[in-house]
């Protein structure tokens, strides 16, 4: 059979890989996910992998099998993608997580639903596709074994195309992070992979620098240490994910170091502790910030921080005060994102009654889809625009670029961190992202207001 293998993309995304202000490359590692599935494909199938960020789909060639995989934001974009073929009587699978989560919605446009890990079941799909008795929902009788994986086809994917190759050490996470859908889709679990397969696939990267897409590395750390261990004598430099545990202890965060991490992802999400709280983010502590992301700059491990605006306790002064605290802890890239509860997480669920948008395309941590507590939507869309817009302004750039260079391995730090700052300033420019700070609005109308105006607005109306 010929099997067509698909990354959807939408919007503003489709085909931004091709773009000359912004190519979409420096946000894009190696798919895995697709890989992965094409290397379980029994042989004697002809596999094509295409995806919309660069890549055009082809509508018209012979295709047998198409396989679609997607995240609730691309939902609306895969079931379209996937209407189109099966009206051209080809049969279609999706998987990833909003499939799975989603199971009766994504039979609406699918022969077919891989619920889970595709590692087990996708071998079935294909000898039941080519059988043409595809069978309503796949779904493995045990979270995938890591042991044994096979080596992903990069030969599929062209080169020069992403920013660099993608290795995979563990899969899901420990922690019940009532908003994370990815421990949800996991089932609070943490598997491993050994750590000497784990080593042979990361000497077989071409490059000497690379991703470790894993969701948590470090979740367990006396496997984390034996990978640390097996990969400094191979002398890569790698960033990855991790909760701010990473940085629980000094000895440990000198092994990632001496095994070539230069960079780590973290979720601090709030700075408030009753927000953590609130959604059980327990391993966040507010008041060990600055201890421990001063630790990992210490040796030399740039940090990436995610946070997330529209908390129940977050109110129009967020926006300026989070901003403060971004350069007071002297983070090097940000990630703002809009409190989006996903399908299949436990904050989807309490949320339901205050949804005010049902388009799944907007679930991009991008747009704002409920009702905020202690704001507008519009002031909280407007400030993580604000936010976003303040955090990559030339001079903060700058000044966080030379703070590094000062920094142990600053300069091994550097080349990944300018891309990803100045990636993030190109996709400011081009989508033109402004906002504004509610806090400020608010204080210039009570500025400018007469005495006998009567009350000024609430804070929830901004």
């Amino acid at each position: 059979m010929n099997i067509l293998l698909i990354a959807p993309s939408s919007g503003k995304w489709r085909n931004v890989g091709r773009a000359r202000l912004f190519n979409g490359k420096t946000f894009r590692f190696s798919l895995l996910s697709l890989l992965t599935v094409a290397a379980e494909t029994p042989a004697g199938h002809e596999i094509r992998i295409v995806d919309e960020q660069f890549d055009d789909i082809p509508w018209d060639d012979p295709v047998d099998l198409v396989g679609i995989t997607c995240m609730t934001a691309l939902a609306p974009r895969a079931y379209a993608i996937a209407d189109a073929f099966r009206a051209r009587q080809v049969p279609v699978v999706l998987g990833g997580m909003h499939p799975t989560f989603c199971l009766e919605e994504a039979l609406q446009h699918a022969d077919a639903v891989v619920a889970g890990d595709a590692e087990g079941v996708w071998p079935r799909v294909v000898e039941d596709a080519r059988g043409g008795r595809l069978r309503g929902v796949y779904r493995a009788d045990r979270p995938a074994d890591l042991a044994g994986l096979r080596q992903p086809p990069v030969h599929l994917l062209k080169k020069g195309r992403y920013s660099t190759w993608a290795a995979e050490a563990t899969r899901g996470c420990p922690h019940s992070c009532g908003f994370c859908a990815v421990s949800a889709f996991h089932q609070h679990q943490h598997r491993r992979r050994p750590v000497d397969e784990v080593t042979r696939a990361v000497a077989a990267i071409p490059s000497r620098f690379f991703i470790f897409v894993d969701d948590n590395l470090t979740a367990d750390r006396d496997y984390a240490l034996r990978l640390f261990q097996s990969l400094a004598p191979l002398h890569k430099r790698w960033i990855t994910q991790s909760s701010l545990e990473i940085a629980d202890d000094e000895d440990f965060v000198q092994a990632a170091a001496d095994a070539g991490c230069v960079g780590v992802f973290v979720g601090i999400e709030t700075f408030s502790d009753t927000n953590l709280s609130s959604v059980q983010k327990t391993c966040n502590r507010t008041g060990e910030y600055q201890k421990k992301i001063r630790l990992l700059h210490r040796h030399g491990i740039g940090v990436e921080a995610g946070v997330v605006f529209g908390f129940d306790q977050d109110d129009p002064t967020v926006f300026a005060r989070t901003l403060e605290q971004l350069d007071e802890l002297e983070i090097d890239m940000v990630q703002v994102s809009i409190f989006t509860p996903l399908p299949g997480t436990r904050q989807y669920e309490l949320t339901r009654e205050r949804i005010t948008d049902r388009d799944w395309a907007h679930y991009d941590f991008h747009h704002v889809v409920f009702e905020p507590k202690k704001m507008s939507a519009e002031a909280l869309q407007a400030g993580h625009d604000w936010v976003t817009r303040e955090f990559y302004r030339p001079w903060r750039i700058a000044r966080r670029l030379a703070r590094m260079i000062q920094r142990p391995r600053g300069l091994s730090v550097l080349p990944f961190a300018a891309a990803i700052n100045l990636a993030y300033y190109g996709r400011i420019r081009r989508w033109g992202i402004r906002g504004w700070n509610p806090a400020r609005e608010m204080e210039r109308y009570q500025e400018s207001r007469p005495w006998s105006a009567g009350p000024a607005p609430s804070v929830a109306n901004l």
